[in-house]
């Protein structure tokens, strides 16, 4: 088994963590311009990822360190969370749904951004397409240098965690972002049961562990996909 890469470790955990916070951020931003200040009032409204840490230090910090070591530096998890107001919540169902779907919204624009980034690298010559990609492997150098090998790094890992993120938020399972999205065509009383429903801890509980079975059977074919969008020629 090959030694892990402790300058691997580092860029995953920087990406994650920006990762984590401009989804939460994104949630918070969303629910402030809504109508709802709460997040804004916890400090959440800010890239600054010290409040998000201070809300969730075992889902940002101690998590995600161990999930690295224990997943042989293959990919790294863990989660962070907006507080939103859940009167505000009942009284505007819409508006709510909104509010989750941003931080899978901030996810696909960071996504598009690193795609990009990794089209100009291509463009130029300093990128190049890898025969086998993987997590860590999206797009690797081919200038020589330390540099161009840390970008390489850096937008794989990028990259990569987009498309783990953005499919795995969007599931229709409480508490992912994905199960407010009946929401926009829910109202009144409907939709008030619904959200009593979803609020169910038990349910949160189940929905997560079916949420995190099923999607490893599914991220195989999302990989693959997700590659043959960046590289259409190539995968």
């Amino acid at each position: 088994m090959s030694a892990l890469d402790p300058v691997d470790g580092l860029i995953w955990y920087f990406v994650f963590v920006y990762t984590t916070v401009l989804h939460e951020a994104a949630h918070a931003w969303s629910a402030l311009r809504l109508g709802d200040d709460t997040a804004y009032r916890g400090g959440q409204v800010s890239l600054d990822p010290t409040p998000h840490i201070k809300r969730e230090p075992f889902g940002l910090v101690i998590v995600p360190i161990l999930s690295w070591f224990l997943n042989k530096g293959q990919w790294m998890i863990g989660w962070a969370s907006a507080p939103y107001d859940p009167d505000w919540a009942r009284r505007y169902p819409r508006r709510s749904a909104w509010m989750a779907m941003a931080g899978p919204g901030a996810n696909i624009a960071i996504a598009l951004v690193t795609a990009l980034l990794i089209h100009v690298g291509l463009e130029w010559g300093v990128f190049a397409v890898p025969a086998f990609a993987d997590m860590t492997h999206i797009v690797e150098a081919r200038e020589s240098g330390k540099l161009w090998e840390f970008l390489a790094t850096l937008l794989s890992i990028t990259f990569s965690l987009q498309i783990v993120l953005i499919p795995f938020n969007l599931l229709p399972l409480p508490p992912l972002d994905g199960s407010a999205i009946p929401l926009f065509f829910l109202g009144g009383t409907a939709a008030e049961k619904y959200q009593e429903i979803l609020s169910n801890p038990t349910l949160r509980l189940f929905g997560m562990v079916v949420a995190w079975q099923s999607f490893g059977q599914i991220f195989p074919a999302i990989f693959k996909y997700s590659l043959h969008l960046l590289y259409p020629l190539a995968y």
